[in-house]
């Protein structure tokens, strides 16, 4: 059976997994200084970056509308459908999905669509998009790829270290206690996701360098990464990849690492230099 695997645009993948692959994008829209970017295949990461150092707002996004995934679903014609998306207590994004998959089915009641919420983003989205690539290429059934793919996000862990936290705090991404906090300290914090989606502190240190290396560290002590594939999405700063990539090698053993760049939505909150992980 042939298959499509449908995902937002904070699954940053890379535009050869777009033109070689399974996959289509469904994007979310940036606004800020007047300006709507949307996250497709012109993003200019250098202007976003710019125009956020040059306005003291933070940048807002908008989800995909249910149109912009039932577009999606018509051009994939009768292929199985995979959606990943954002973490549903992060963005509308699920939601919208799910609207979109129940419309299709009012008048494609065989079609076989699947909404899985990340639980993530970035990083924790590209692991799960390549996952069911995996899965589906080697001929599985749908369900046992549904099945098989919601295992692994409820195992998948996912962390990152930011230069800051103020767009995840202005833009509501963070509990109250957690906003306190960012607003307090200038530490830099290591942070991850809770089995639900949400962002949580793991840990903290004086400078983005220490974060990262007590980063490597938390991996290599979970014994759950051995033989799994790590992706590393990076914000404008392919020195810090590799300087994570560097350390894993040093002390993890996971059977692939993957690097790649941040797309729009994953720069708003990343900002400069965000390093994001997921396992």
């Amino acid at each position: 059976m042939q298959f499509r695997i449908i995902v937002d645009s904070c699954c940053d993948l890379t535009a050869a997994h777009f033109f070689q692959g399974p996959f289509t994008r469904v994007p979310l829209t940036i606004s800020l200084g007047g300006e709507d970017i949307v996250d497709n295949d012109t993003f200019d990461q250098t202007h976003l970056l710019l125009l956020m150092r040059e306005n003291s707002l933070p940048p807002k996004t908008a989800c995909p509308s249910p149109a912009q995934y039932l577009d999606a679903f018509e051009a994939a014609g009768d292929s199985d459908i995979y959606v990943v998306t954002l973490s549903a207590l992060l963005s509308g994004s699920h939601n919208a999905a799910a609207q979109a998959r129940s419309i299709w089915l009012e008048e494609h009641p065989t079609a076989r669509i699947h909404i899985f919420n990340s639980c993530s983003a970035a990083a924790g989205e590209v692991r799960i998009a390549l996952k069911l690539q995996e899965l589906a290429s080697a001929g599985l059934d749908f369900q046992t790829v549904v099945s098989e793919t919601s295992r692994y996000i409820a195992s998948m862990t996912t962390l990152f270290v930011l230069e800051d936290l103020d767009h995840l705090r202005k833009n509501g991404r963070l509990t109250g206690a957690l906003s306190a906090v960012t607003g307090a300290l200038r530490i830099k914090l290591l942070m991850g996701a809770t089995p639900e989606g949400e962002i949580k502190k793991v840990g903290q240190a004086l400078s983005v360098k220490q974060a990262l290396s007590r980063m490597v560290e938390l991996m290599a002590k979970d014994q759950d990464h051995v033989g799994k594939d790590l992706s590393i999405v990076h914000c404008n700063n392919a020195e810090r990849a590799f300087y994570v990539r560097e350390l894993v090698q040093k002390s993890c053993r996971f059977k692939d690492i993957l690097i790649t760049d941040a797309r729009g939505v994953t720069t708003v909150y990343a900002n400069d230099g965000g390093v994001v992980v997921a396992y």
